[in-house]
């Protein structure tokens, strides 16, 4: 098979079932429901929530953390920021014994920033109830260390990705999916939202930025390469769109170095007309789904 055949039976096998994007789907409108139910008196399933996340940016290829973000009226945001300490933790527990109406079978936890529910076939969301504030941004708590408000502004966050993506062929989404299969594959110490930013960066001047499956040899070797060379002594980056700083002190690096040699044998094997070495290669990189 082609470099093309390949890379493009890859991507489409790292695509979410539509049968588990069907369940994310109902579950989504189900937990938005409930939420609008309780604090708006509304039986909307859309309205007053948002995918967030990697999910949201539509670049995830696992369903262990679906993130949805619910935006409260303001009245609640003031009625916990009142308590005496802590109202961050008590808005989650809050939320928490909202959404157990619903989901009083599954496993629902509510601690440091989010509420999660667990269901038992691996569809894990997170649920971060939030407040919309002045400067169109979300506003949502902490619990941690006292208890804190802090901001996110995941719609810039989407929007950026969406751009870059729509001006490079759809190479960038490919890209940060093919990522977290490495990641998964070899238990790399970097996170999604880093992994899309790094990605960004990248293909933002990529040569090959507006081609297709034909380069992604190249691309995976390059973005190896550029991940290795980045300094370990840098631990923080800008989100695209946001400028939400997102901080990383592991060392990545060493893992894209493999990557990027075990890259160099696969493409070497390909010119070699060698296609199941080359294939053994991308494998040890991206694990069992590239077949």
């Amino acid at each position: 098979m082609s470099v093309y055949s390949n890379f493009s039976s890859f991507c489409s096998n790292l695509d979410m079932s539509s049968n588990t994007v069907s369940n994310i789907q109902r579950r989504y409108r189900q937990i938005t429901k409930r939420i609008n139910t309780n604090y708006r008196n509304s039986s909307s399933e859309t309205a007053y929530s948002l995918y967030v996340g990697s999910y949201g940016r539509d670049t995830e290829i696992w369903t262990s953390d679906i993130d949805i973000l619910v935006h409260l009226p303001n009245e609640i945001y003031h009625k916990f920021n009142a308590y005496a300490s802590n109202g961050q933790s008590a808005l989650l527990q809050d939320v928490k014994t909202v959404l157990q109406k619903t989901y009083s079978s599954s496993h629902i936890k509510g601690d440091g920033q989010v509420i999660g529910i667990n269901f038992t076939d691996g569809i894990n969301f997170e649920i971060v109830p939030a407040f919309l504030n002045t400067s169109d941004r979300f506003t949502y708590p902490d619990s941690n260390n006292g208890g804190s408000w802090k901001v996110t502004d995941p719609k810039k966050e989407t929007s950026a990705i969406n751009e870059k993506n729509s001006v490079t062929n759809g190479n960038l989404k490919r890209l940060c999916r093919m990522m977290r299969s490495w990641k998964g594959k070899c238990d790399v110490p970097i996170s999604g939202i880093l992994i899309d930013t790094l990605a960004y960066n990248f293909i933002s001047t990529w040569p090959h930025r507006d081609k297709s499956y034909t380069y992604y040899d190249y691309m995976s070797r390059d973005f190896f390469l550029y991940l290795k060379n980045i300094d370990k002594a840098n631990l923080y980056w800008s989100a695209p769109g946001s400028g939400t700083l997102i901080y990383n002190s592991e060392n990545f690096q060493a893992k894209a170095a493999v990557a990027y040699n075990n890259a160099l044998l696969a493409i070497d094997y390909e010119n070699k007309n060698m296609p199941a070495l080359a294939k053994s290669k991308w494998r040890e990189i991206y694990g069992s789904k590239f077949y």
